[in-house]
């Protein structure tokens, strides 16, 4: 088999969805005690971190990553008992059904959120609700079969993350501070490509493909300020331990 050379741009519309599939390897990188990155391409990320009755999965990255996160979990010696998405874009929600299939729906509870709903459709309702911005909504959106079993809301504690409302990004965006040890498991509200870069302004060698309100994405930037965030677990990145010196730094690069 040939070489294929990936783009941010094939990512956020969907290239590996159902038309390319690749055994691809996925790397694990320690997050902090409870937690584990893993990575495909070098550029996609979805997190374990620990529970007392085992893992919660958040994100589910690429189509056909299923066989490798459940080899991860089994690894790393405990079950998968909760996926839990961010967003719906599709190197997010891509191995979704195929988990659940795997692990059986109703042993393992799908955690989103209502405004999350028309967009997880297939085909995605990209109506935009009253109050936000007026753009169009962008990225690949393929839409799951799954329907969660449980809808989250600002404030809530989901085991041992505080669910905070992060769109900008995307309608209907989330965030998740792991309250043990101040990681913010942060999807595509920030990235951290090089340094922590605010959604809408990334480093020049990353194209903006998927940032439906930049202003937006702003707003929740310096709401997270309010939060006390030791390091950022990014979509996009490695882990970055900057804190919020770090995040103060990125909102400061959006008005330049």
């Amino acid at each position: 088999m040939g070489k294929y050379y990936v783009t941010p741009g094939d990512l956020s519309n969907g290239v590996f969805t159902d038309t390319l599939r690749i055994k691809l390897t996925m790397k694990t990188t320690p997050v902090a005690a409870n937690a584990f990155q893993l990575t495909r391409l070098g550029l996609v990320n979805c997190y374990l971190v620990r529970e007392t009755d085992g893992f919660t999965l958040i994100d589910a990255n690429l189509s056909n990553s299923h066989d490798d996160i459940l080899a991860a979990a089994k690894t790393l010696g405990a079950p998968i008992r909760r996926i839990l998405l961010t967003h719906a874009h599709v190197d997010h929600v891509g191995s979704v059904d195929a988990l659940l299939a795997k692990l059986g729906p109703t042993q393992v509870e799908f955690a989103s959120n209502t405004r999350s709903l028309p967009l997880l459709q297939k085909p995605p309702d990209k109506s935009l609700q009253p109050g936000e911005s007026n753009e169009e909504i962008r990225g690949g959106l393929p839409g799951i079969d799954a329907r969660p079993t449980r809808l989250l809301t600002e404030g809530e504690l989901y085991g041992s993350l505080l669910v905070i409302e992060t769109p900008g990004h995307i309608p209907g965006h989330l965030s998740f501070l792991d309250q043990r040890d101040g990681t913010l498991y942060a999807g595509d509200a920030v990235a951290s490509l090089g340094h922590v870069t605010v959604s809408g302004y990334p480093p020049w060698f990353f194209p903006n493909v998927g940032t439906w309100s930049k202003s937006t994405a702003v707003a929740t930037a310096n709401k997270l300020l309010a939060y006390p965030i030791e390091r950022f677990a990014c979509g996009h990145g490695a882990i970055n331990n900057g804190g919020i010196p770090a995040l103060r730094a990125a909102i400061a690069r959006t008005t330049r």
